[in-house]
């Protein structure tokens, strides 16, 4: 592992977030882009800089090579790979990283964003691997995780009492460039009748139960139970999008869900997703305070009331590569201070906030 001068870090993945990683880490001063991973072949060779929306070039060319890139011994890794339809895959890697000593931070497996609740075959791995190698692990959501764990908890402490507390994702698909986790993951655009994989029965609790059981313990609360209640609505009219072309009337065009941390018999701490893949789509549903595609809300309703909606944009505005990039900065911005402390795996109450030192007014062309 590095011991000196700028963090050598590699991103893996170059989708929807291993892009604004790539971003995060060229502008992070104590960070030093050392290589970029790919498992598309059309993309190797081609320049981080290209890959990353950056702007220029920044001299890094993309390998499919992580062998070698793993053997050279970076200081992190930033694995954007997706592990939702490959989660094997995706904790073999992470556990290769760790093995190779690196600090790695991954927003790809859910079931780490609680580690103490996380299932032996997913934690143990994990725990070996930082035992023989001196990585760390640490996991945060793309949807984004600060929104549904450290933010929640920081605003919990400016309540008097608290009744409920209420973490929105509310986003409209239609400019989100990702079609295969949109039509058969989530499942816009399918048939009523067939159950979108991401609220089958107990897949949003595997998902979204971690950042659950993670706020209750930032409360000292118990949780009696962790539920799932969903609500899905059809698309009246056939809609086209700019991304992913057309979704036919009658398929699915919203999805609701809701993950509950019961306490005392009531939901009292909820994470709840509202997606469209159009804002025609259910309009009686929650919608972003300025109509826009996207906002994430956290809602204290206690005494006092408490709401905060925040709207982040990217990529010629774009609100969803704006939540992706803000989920990004919080796992690069951890990586000096987990390089910095003992080896582990470490969660988002064990990871402090990182002011940005050093980036004011450090924009680059």
């Amino acid at each position: 592992m590095d011991t000196g001068g700028p963090i050598r870090t590699v991103v893996w993945g170059t989708g929807n977030v291993g892009r604004a990683a790539i971003r995060a880490v060229d502008a992070h001063p104590d960070l030093e882009l050392a290589a970029v991973v790919v498992a598309n072949p059309d993309k190797v060779g081609r320049d981080a800089g290209d890959l990353g929306d950056v702007g220029r070039p920044l001299g890094i060319a993309a390998t499919d090579d992580a062998d070698a890139v793993l053997a050279d011994r970076p200081g992190a890794v930033v694995y954007a790979a997706s592990g939702d339809i490959r989660p094997d895959d995706a904790l073999a890697d992470l556990v290769r990283c760790i093995r190779a000593g690196a600090v790695v931070v991954t927003p790809s497996v859910y079931g780490l964003y609680d580690p103490p609740s996380a299932p032996p075959e997913l934690r143990e791995p994990i725990e070996s691997a930082i035992a023989d190698g001196g990585g760390s692990l640490f996991v945060s959501g793309i949807d984004p995780g600060w929104g549904n764990d450290v933010l929640p908890v920081l605003i919990s402490g400016l309540a008097s009492s608290i009744d409920v507390i209420r973490c929105q994702e509310i986003f409209d698909y239609a400019t989100y460039d990702q079609p295969d986790s949109v039509r058969y993951l989530v499942g816009m655009g399918q048939p009523m009748d067939e159950v979108p994989p991401m609220v089958a029965p107990t897949v949003p609790t595997m998902v979204w139960g971690g950042q659950v059981r993670l706020i209750a313990r930032a409360l000292g609360v118990e949780l009696d139970d962790v539920v799932e209640h969903v609500e899905r609505r059809a698309l009246d009219e056939t809609v086209t999008t700019t991304s992913m072309g057309e979704f036919e009337a009658g398929t699915q065009g919203g999805l609701r869900f809701e993950v509950q941390g019961i306490v005392g018999g009531e939901p009292r701490i909820v994470i709840e997703h509202v997606t469209r893949i159009h804002p025609s789509c259910a309009p009686d549903w929650p919608s972003p305070p300025d109509g826009g595609d996207g906002a994430h809300r956290v809602v204290i309703e206690g005494r006092p009331h408490i709401e905060v909606n925040v709207e982040a944009t990217d990529e010629d505005g774009s609100r969803a590569a704006g939540g992706n990039a803000t989920a990004v900065g919080r796992l690069v911005n951890a990586i000096p201070w987990l390089v910095a402390t003992e080896p582990g795996l470490h969660d988002a109450l064990s990871v402090p906030l990182s002011p940005a030192v050093g980036k004011l007014g450090a924009i680059r062309p």
